[in-house]
């Protein structure tokens, strides 16, 4: 598949609500009108846990949703590998800065394939976009000055250039008051698989493709290419509620 043709795909999927939210009809007969949605992201440029997720949702037509979500990512550089400390600890060499994306999100839903009650699977694809806050926190090791002292600092190539002189990273959350911030812009597309054997409740899985972008350069790792621009596919498991 050509580069052309992967981008077309892509802007089908995020026109496609849009597109298609006119043709179905005025409902008088579902399920559920509001739904409330808790989620935890995993993504390609995330760790285990690539963040939370939150979606509110309000029925329009039969077959259609609008909705606000609110996304809190940890974004990572590609680059970025875990090595182990003398004292059995494990740090990110070469990280300097951690990216903590917050998105909130104005998205619509067209329902594919409906969930008859208490059982089967309902098909959905989904589009949103909205403003992105980055928060570019320092990343702190723990670093040898002596046999017998050592220092929590933000790292630096220029100093800390000793791999072994390293003896782990600094405490969570540490530096977090130093923090920077960068403004950008988020646009995703997925398809939703909903499951569930209640009206009142679903669980369900969301598979897509997000592009993120901000205003300036991210320093994650100083001595590798960095970027301002992030894409990544992603999936979310998802709970809530259904009135």
């Amino acid at each position: 598949m050509t580069k052309g043709t992967k981008y077309l795909i892509l802007l089908l999927l995020l026109a496609a609500p849009h597109f298609l939210m006119g043709q179905g009809r005025e409902a008088g007969d579902y399920d559920y009108d509001k739904e409330v949605l808790f989620g935890i992201n995993k993504n390609f440029n995330g760790g285990l846990i690539g963040g939370l997720y939150l979606k509110i949702g309000s029925r329009i037509t039969e077959n259609t949703f609008q909705f606000f979500s609110l996304e809190m990512a940890n974004v990572k550089n590609p680059k970025e590998a875990r090595y182990s400390t003398i004292l059995g600890n494990s740090f990110i060499y070469g990280k300097s800065n951690y990216l903590y994306s917050i998105r909130p999100q104005y998205g619509r839903e067209l329902i594919l394939f409906k969930k008859a009650p208490q059982k089967g699977v309902q098909v959905s694809v989904l589009s949103a976009i909205g403003p992105s806050f980055g928060i570019i926190a320092p990343y702190y090791i723990e670093y040898a000055t002596s046999n017998s002292e050592s220092t929590r600092v933000q790292y630096d190539p220029e100093v800390h250039q000793s791999l072994s002189y390293i003896l782990g990273p600094g405490h969570l959350f540490e530096g977090l008051g130093e923090s920077q911030l960068a403004i950008g812009a988020n646009v995703k597309a997925a398809l939703s698989f909903e499951f569930g054997v209640f009206k009142s409740n679903v669980t369900g899985l969301e598979l897509g493709y997000e592009l993120e972008g901000f205003t300036k350069e991210i320093p994650l790792m100083p001595t590798t290419e960095n970027r301002q621009i992030f894409q990544s596919a992603y999936f979310t498991l998802f709970y809530g509620f259904r009135k």
